[in-house]
């Protein structure tokens, strides 16, 4: 081993190297252990320099949700998170390491693998103390930058019904061919508004890249909007979210917002509007409304709309009868519903109840998800459709929920009449006429123009839905919520007894009737009145459509309040009780469809009456003087009441009808008049009364034998004539005679008529004289066996003022056509029909073309009905022609 030693340090070189050793790298082994303490030392204070950044990086990040750290402080922290992992490392061996040193420390037992370690210690102390030093470099920690278009927001887990819906909306906003800047969604309250805008919002989250929106903003007004809450949610998504300037003025918010968004493409989402605002003190800046940004806002009142400019009205509806029954499917469980054969169709009629309502179908489908016996469905069925504020969730969650459109109403007057909406069975449809006739009569308002301006004001607030220019209707929910309030809520103030449409075969006992304000009981199977009820607060009583045939005598005697009497349609009913002179404050009675023959003569004590309907009461006779002791009356409807099969001298207008016309002259308050002639001479009367003449509504005349023509010009005046029918008469020719009132005929003539029925007149062969009624919207024509045209080209070429105007018959809605074997052209040319719905033809094997103008209809749907089997040529403009079959009851929707 000398001998090595001696040999080995005999040599320069290997001299030199000991010296290298012993002086530079043997540190990396006999300094192992203080370089791994000073290793440790540089670390810690790296960890500690780390945890401050990561401290002020964090609370700004917290302070300021869209500052994001920058990329030197990621890769900062990412490079000190590995070296400290590589630390961990060499000091989990440290020990080991330490063990293998000898000699004190200056050698080791394996002094290459101390080497390397050592040389590694060492190494990696400075790259800590290199990249603690980097720290000083980093000057930003933390950037602002920019958020995604939308955020998301909580919705169900799946919805219903609303992809078409969700379409239209999201084209309307993205559609940049369209200047449409605001945008409004409307309907009736849980009819799924609040979804449908929040889907909007998240399909912006879903398709980032797929719209040019920068910002898409959600906001809720609620029904006592604060604009400087709805602000600071504007203001959160642009980044103003400072405490400074959340304390800013109303005015110096708006200015901030404004001076952002004009910058940015935007789409402002505003939930539940109850009352217009000013978007202009949000800071919503309007001249960027059009292609680039959009606001889009959800409310009950389609006036809201209105009154915030909306530039697209959006009617948000009911669901259809299949989505409804997914939706209920969907909150029941398919479990439950399968759990018994019994239940699938319980749960569709349940469904059926909420007539779409998702609202309603989601309340009641929760409630009935567990319920797996049939009888529990049974009485839910049986609860919901007599007592549905019992129904589990319907008073909190539905009911009280859609109260807050009635409370919003402008005045107890709209209230009112909203709530007596409800006394109709349900999906009934009410005439408009008859209900503010009901209204007046019960003081709610004074006249027929402020009865239909409520009634506008119903349907913009959509709790009553128009079925028809002259129809509206109250959903079935709407009118579970309008009786709940009529009969539970404001029970002081109107308590109503309604069970229309209830099938009852007995009326209720007459206890029940006391202390009621308003009685419904319409629809129904009821067939004698046989108690005499006390009634002193009694106002309206509907006993319309039943099968009552025996009305106690003094039935009436306790209801000295009562304003409206309605015992129309009673099929059954000859005579009127004794007692009628009781109803001292009766303005409206209806016998309308009754088999009275006399009216007492007590009912000229009904000095009050404002209303009187008579119309197909075939009446024997008319007490004398009668109708000149109703000082009062105002609208008297007769249509049909002489159209009775007894004797001549008998019926009211044979022979002399002058003594009853000149009876009526004495009404001086009478403005509404409907009458069925059958005799000639009494027509003739009735045409020398000009008073008369200008307050009839409805005019038929029926069995008129002679003469072989009408001369229809005394009618084209008659300012107020909206009905004209005839029946059964022997006409050949329906004529304007006067040729010189032809220009006034055009410019002056049949404003008001809308409606013309004609039937079994096997004479007639055309009625060109239609052309100059320009507000037609119903044309019926059955049982004409000699109708050959409807419009003569032959008779039209007479009239060049009307011939060149192509204009007529613009406002028509609906066409029938029935058993004219005769007929051939409706008209030879092609009209636009602009307004026309729907067009029946039955029994005309003749007619082969339709004048539909498809170049002027373009979208227009228009439905073709047939019950027998044939061809029709649709006729368009261009000559081009398009063959339709139309089969047994099998209707037709054309779309141009």
């Amino acid at each position: 081993m000398g001998n090595l030693l001696s040999s080995f340090l005999s040599s320069p070189e290997s001299f030199r190297s000991i010296l290298s050793y012993v002086g530079g790298e043997a540190k990396y082994v006999w300094a192992l252990q203080v370089n791994l303490d000073a290793l440790q030392a540089e670390l810690d204070k790296l960890i500690r320099t780390k945890d401050d950044l990561l401290n002020k990086v964090e609370l700004v990040e917290q302070q300021q949700p869209r500052a994001r750290r920058t990329n030197q402080v990621k890769g900062w922290l990412q490079r000190v998170q590995e070296t400290v992992t590589k630390v961990v490392d060499l000091q989990n061996v440290r020990d080991q390491e330490l063990d293998r040193l000898c000699l004190g420390g200056f050698c080791s037992k394996d002094l290459a693998s101390s080497y390397y370690f050592g040389k590694k210690v060492v190494t990696l102390t400075e790259q800590v103390i290199l990249l603690k030093n980097e720290r000083g470099e980093i000057k930003d920690i933390a950037e602002m930058v920019p958020e995604d278009a939308a955020v998301e927001l909580a919705l169900e887990r799946t919805v219903v019904g609303q992809e078409s819906m969700l379409d239209q909306v999201l084209r309307c906003i993205t559609d940049q061919e369209t200047n449409r800047g605001i945008i409004g969604l409307y309907g009736t309250g849980g009819v799924g508004k609040t979804t449908l805008l929040k889907q909007v919002n998240n399909k912006f989250c879903i398709e980032q890249r797929q719209h040019h929106f920068d910002v898409v903003i959600w906001g809720v007004v609620s029904r006592e909007p604060k604009l400087d809450k709805i602000q600071d949610a504007i203001g959160k998504r642009i980044g103003l979210s400072a405490e400074s300037w959340m304390d800013k003025s109303l005015e110096e918010k708006a200015l901030d917002i404004s001076n952002i968004l004009s910058r940015k493409k935007f789409v402002l989402l505003l939930d539940d509007i109850w009352q217009p605002i000013d978007l202009t003190e949000l800071g919503i800046p309007l001249q960027s409304l059009n292609v680039s940004s959009k606001v889009v806002f959800t409310t009950r009142s389609l006036d809201v709309c209105g009154s915030m400019e909306a530039d697209e009205k959006i009617e948000v509806k009911c669901l259809v009868h299949d989505e409804a029954w997914r939706l209920f499917q969907e909150k029941v469980g398919e479990a439950t519903l399968r759990c018994h054969s019994d239940i699938l169709e319980l749960a569709q009629t349940l469904a059926r109840e909420c007539c779409g309502l998702p609202l309603a179908l989601k309340t009641i489908g929760r409630a009935m998800a567990y319920k797996k016996n049939p009888d529990e469905w049974k009485y839910a069925t049986k609860v919901l459709s007599t007592s549905p504020e019992k129904f589990s969730g319907m008073e909190e969650n539905v009911f009280a929920r859609l109260k807050f459109s009635y409370d919003s109403l402008p005045n107890y007057i709209i209230r009112s009449c909203f709530l007596y909406c409800s006394l109709f069975p349900e999906d009934y449809e009410v005439y408009k006429g008859d209900l503010i006739d009901y209204w007046i009569s019960e003081g709610f308002v004074d006249a027929f123009d402020e009865g239909y301006t409520i009634i506008g004001d119903l349907l913009r607030a959509c709790l009553l839905e128009e079925v028809n220019d002259n129809h509206v209707k109250m959903h079935d929910v709407i009118r579970d919520m309008a009786l709940w309030i009529a009969c539970k809520i404001d029970k002081e103030e109107e308590n109503f007894l309604v069970h229309a449409g209830a099938l009852l075969t007995e009326a209720p006992k007459i206890k029940d009737w006391e202390g009621f304000k308003r009685i419904s009981l319409m629809e129904n199977n009821i067939t004698s009145l046989s108690a005499i009820p006390n009634c002193p607060h009694l106002r309206t009583l509907l006993l319309y459509r039943n099968r009552i045939s025996m009305i106690t005598d003094g039935f009436f005697q306790f209801m000295p309040s009562l304003k409206v009497l309605n015992l129309g349609f009673n099929i059954f009913l000859n005579k009127l009780p004794s007692g009628l002179s009781s109803l001292i404050s009766l303005e409206h009675l209806d016998l309308s469809f009754t088999v009275i023959r006399e009216l007492p003569e007590e009912m000229k004590a009904l000095v009050n009456l404002r209303y009187l309907n008579l119309e197909y009461v075939y009446l024997n006779r008319l007490p004398l003087q009668l109708l000149c002791n109703f000082t009062k009356l105002q609208a008297l409807r007769m249509l049909g009441c002489s159209n009775y099969s007894g004797e001549e001298e008998d019926r009211v207008f044979f022979k002399d009808a002058e003594p009853f016309m000149k009876e009526l002259l004495c009404l001086e308050n009478l403005d509404l008049l409907s009458f069925t002639f059958d005799s000639w001479h009494a027509f003739e009367t009735f045409l020398t009364f000009q008073k008369l003449l200008s307050c009839t509504e409805s005019l038929e005349l029926t069995k008129l034998y002679t003469p072989m023509s009408l001369n229809v010009l005394p009618l084209a005046y008659m300012k107020h004539l909206k009905n004209f029918l005839i029946q059964n008469c022997a006409f050949e020719e329906l004529k304007i005679e006067n040729a010189v009132e032809i220009q006034n005929l055009v410019q002056r003539g049949f404003r008001s008529l809308h409606t013309v029925c004609i039937s079994d007149c096997s004479r007639l062969k055309e009625l060109t004289w239609l052309v100059f009624a320009p507000n037609l919207k119903n044309i019926d024509v059955q049982n004409c066996n000699n109708m050959e045209e409807i419009i003569s080209p032959g008779k039209l070429s007479e009239v060049s003022e009307i011939k060149e105007r192509q204009n007529f018959l613009a406002e028509l809605k609906f066409l029938c056509l029935k058993d004219l074997e005769n007929l051939e052209s409706i008209y030879f040319d092609p009209l636009p029909f602009p307004q026309l719905k729907e067009i029946e033809v039955t029994g005309c094997p003749k007619l082969k073309k339709l004048p539909l103008d498809s170049t002027r209809a373009m979208g227009h749907k228009i439905v073709v009905k047939g019950n027998i089997e044939w061809w029709v040529e649709l006729q368009w403009e261009d000559r081009v022609t398009q063959r339709v079959f139309s089969t047994c009851f099998d209707p037709m929707e054309i779309v141009f």
